[in-house]
């Protein structure tokens, strides 16, 4: 392969825009191929359809391999291509990705793509669709290098030999039975080192780590961690190897589900891209505002009801916001660490029990130190130490009851097979504000005489 040259984007347009088709090719795929799909998504349409005249279906297959193009930008690219083009690019690629991007197009583009590209590996491509998303079975490559363990290392070398152009990573080699029934694996390096005549079976590892077709795929992203593999099988309850995973579909798995817990955490339905127009993303955010503004009326209407307490010592509406701040802060901290420990799966069973008495705890000891320091704060700003201890007193409450609401929901909702995320911080911090609201004002109109 020619030596790696520095990437120069203005150099690269001038040489595109000369159509000058030896010269491109030449500068173009000495790009480390990050480099390439980069300028690929930096130009404008019409000048890739130059990169199209230019390009082979196999070399464009590999800059959309490389490329951080977004699930449903996949559309206006391929619509920029001719069919034919399109569907051999797709065919080059590996069986996993392909499926990624048949999977971001309406069925109809999808089954012509599938209709026009060759046959063989259409019918790989349509195994993999069968599969529900979010699995191991849709996330997963069929093109690996497997072994029957009755042959030799000299045998398995020419096996290796003839399908390492294929495959997506030949660092580890799957051994199976008569049966396709995953019974061991082997490292390329023991492959190397090992004496040609010596039996597989005799070289491989049969404490083989595998994962199910029907796995969710977060819990496929937590094997590979957890042992830091490069690849895991993937069989089907009889132990048919199927396929594998490989560490940079995790990568992208792990981007993936952290974007969509963060975007629930902020009650975004789904995470906005920079390139997304006003009108989109606001269609996306307005149904979780209206939500979160409809409970904000109790949060109103709460207040509403206490007018007489607030009219009679109107210094206590100063204080809502704060009180209402502080416990939905605390809430949403409280919730951070939960959903967090939820996500690693660092909370188990036993241990959630653990965490709501900590938080408990938590919650009394910040609440106490709050209180003290705002009944300090109102006394030398207002000289008002009764309505100093009340604000106090509610601070306290508050605290405690938002710690433990932050913690105990999310982890009620995993019980209930919720995702957690879900119980986002603007969810638990309006759930908080009524709450506080409440204890705030109920203990005004408690001690009104005292006021």
């Amino acid at each position: 392969m020619p030596e790696n040259i520095e990437y120069n984007e203005e150099k690269m347009r001038d040489i595109l825009l000369n159509s000058d088709m030896k010269s491109f090719r030449n500068e173009y795929l000495m790009l480390h191929p990050y480099d390439r799909a980069t300028f690929y998504e930096k130009i404008e349409p019409e000048q890739r359809q130059l990169i199209y005249h230019y390009l082979s279906p196999k070399e464009l297959a590999e800059v959309f391999e490389t490329s951080e193009i977004y699930d449903h930008e996949y559309k206006a690219y391929l619509q920029e291509m001719d069919a034919t083009y399109a569907a051999d690019m797709i065919s080059y690629m590996f069986v996993d990705n392909a499926v990624d991007v048949l999977n971001e197009l309406d069925k109809t583009q999808a089954v012509s793509y599938l209709t026009l590209m060759n046959k063989e590996k259409a019918i790989e491509i349509k195994a993999l669709l069968h599969y529900e998303e979010y699995t191991a079975g849709s996330i997963m490559t069929t093109e690996f290098v497997m072994i029957p363990e009755n042959s030799t290392v000299r045998s398995a070398m020419t096996i290796l030999r003839n399908e390492a152009p294929e495959a997506e990573t030949i660092y580890y080699i799957f051994v199976v039975n008569e049966n396709q029934r995953l019974t061991g694996v082997v490292s390329l390096r023991d492959l190397i080192i090992a004496d040609e005549d010596t039996l597989i079976a005799s070289i491989m590892s049969d404490r083989v780590v595998s994962v199910l077709v029907s796995d969710d795929q977060e819990d496929v992203a937590r094997t590979i961690k957890d042992y830091n593999f490069l690849a895991v099988p993937v069989v089907d309850f009889q132990q048919h190897i199927l396929g594998i995973i490989t560490v940079d579909d995790i990568i992208d798995v792990l981007d993936e589900e952290a974007s969509d817990d963060y975007s629930k955490l902020a009650a975004v339905s789904d995470m906005d891209t920079f390139d997304t127009n006003s009108f989109t993303a606001a269609k996306k955010r307005l149904p979780w505002l209206i939500i979160l503004l409809i409970l904000g009326m109790l949060t109103a209407n709460l207040i509403d009801l206490f007018t007489e307490t607030i009219s009679q010592v109107a210094l206590l509406a100063a204080f809502i916001p704060l009180i209402a701040g502080t416990a939905g802060n605390s809430g949403t901290q409280s919730l951070a660490v939960a959903v967090r420990g939820i996500a690693t799966r660092d909370i188990e069973d036993e241990s959630k029990l653990k965490l709501l008495v900590r938080e408990a705890g938590t919650g009394l000891v910040t609440g106490f130190v709050c209180a003290v320091f705002v009944i300090g704060l109102i006394y030398v700003w207002k000289g008002e130490f009764v309505i100093g201890l009340l604000v106090g007193a509610a601070i306290f409450v508050s605290i405690f009851v938002a710690t433990i609401s932050g913690s105990f929901i999310p982890l009620f909702m995993h019980r209930m097979k919720v995702d957690p995320a879900v119980a986002s911080g603007p969810f638990i911090t309006t759930l908080n504000d009524i709450i506080s609201v409440i204890i705030y004002l109920g203990l005004a109109t408690l001690f009104i005489g005292e006021l």
